[in-house]
């Protein structure tokens, strides 16, 4: 709340302000809410006065009024939805991946976090020719299984998928910070580069630089978490990016549900939150079959399983939406 204080604005007295105050009106918001006609007479004080105070004060403390269409429509021109790879991991999804959004999918090692990331890059380079940030944390991305993963019918096409792909290898959290601060200048100058035009940011993974943080300096840590929380959300919404994360989960017994790892701080980061399982079927061969489960959405029923269909992940170009 900002008090009411000479020199706030431009005829805001202090005259004015003790008589205010004897009527209960102490702060910006009580003047700016309050009926100046009723004020004028009870303070006797000039109401064309109180209007060009109040017009100021509003100036200054107040946000610029929008109303519900301009809003929709920036919506609609700012947000893209962009495939996975995967239909199944679409339909649970609502469609696929929202830019402006943050995407969590978490789930213990060989779950198959890894898999998906790759095949998302492949088929948003190869299938929408957008451009995309991969930052490796844990030495889990693969350029031979990518390559093998686009199937192309022209070996030119192939390349120049592979080329809209940057790597960046992160092994703490301060190069990790170091690389989305750089490419949020780039986008901030709009300089055309070989990251243009980019749609999708994939980090594999963020509790791998987390993780050693929440140690002894627990507050610390939590601190730097929350610094990669704020300019993951705001590199999301401001440059309409998808932002795609994973992360480990934990259990309280051996028995008990798995729950995302990093803590009650770090749940209010993603808006959609996916976890993967694996689970070995017996039918003529054993076989791993990967399970997807929605366990935060701000479009969909949380719960609602399917079963992943990442396979060998080819991407071809007749996939292209």
């Amino acid at each position: 709340m900002v008090v009411l204080r000479a020199g706030l604005c431009p005829g805001l007295t202090e005259e004015m302000i003790q008589l205010l105050r004897a009527n209960s009106i102490q702060t910006v918001v009580d003047f700016v809410s309050s009926d100046l006609e009723d004020i004028a007479q009870k303070c006797s004080l000039s109401y064309k006065a109180l209007v060009a105070v109040r017009r100021v004060l509003l100036a200054q403390f107040s946000a610029f009024p929008a109303n519900g269409a301009d809003l929709y429509e920036e919506i609609k021109s700012s947000t893209a939805i962009l495939p996975t790879g995967s239909p199944s991991l679409d339909q649970l999804l609502d469609s696929g991946l929202y830019t402006g959004e943050v995407t969590e999918l978490m789930g213990a090692p060989g779950s198959g976090k890894t898999q998906v990331c790759l095949g998302i890059a492949a088929t948003v380079s190869l299938s929408l020719k957008q451009h995309i940030l991969f930052l490796d944390s844990t030495g889990g991305f693969t350029a031979s299984r990518l390559h093998q993963m686009l199937r192309a019918e022209e070996e030119e096409e192939q390349l120049e998928a592979l080329q809209r792909i940057q790597v960046v290898r992160v092994f703490d959290i301060y190069e990790m910070l170091r690389a989305l601060q750089e490419l949020r200048e780039r986008l901030c100058q709009q300089v055309v580069s070989s990251m243009e035009p980019l749609k999708i940011v994939v980090i594999d993974s963020v509790s791998a630089v987390i993780y050693p943080l929440l140690g002894g300096k627990q507050s610390e840590g939590l601190a730097i978490m929350m610094q990669l929380a704020r300019e993951l959300k705001t590199l999301a919404r401001e440059f309409s990016l998808a932002v795609v994360v994973t992360n480990q989960v934990t259990r309280d017994s051996s028995t008990g549900p798995p729950k995302p790892a990093l803590g009650r701080s770090w749940s209010f980061v993603p808006s959609t939150r996916v976890l993967l399982a694996s689970k070995e079927v017996t039918l003529e061969k054993a076989t791993t079959q990967r399970i997807a489960s929605l366990a935060k959405s701000p479009r969909q029923a949380v719960g609602i399983q399917v079963e992943l269909d990442i396979g060998s992940g080819d991407v071809t170009p007749t996939e292209r939406l």
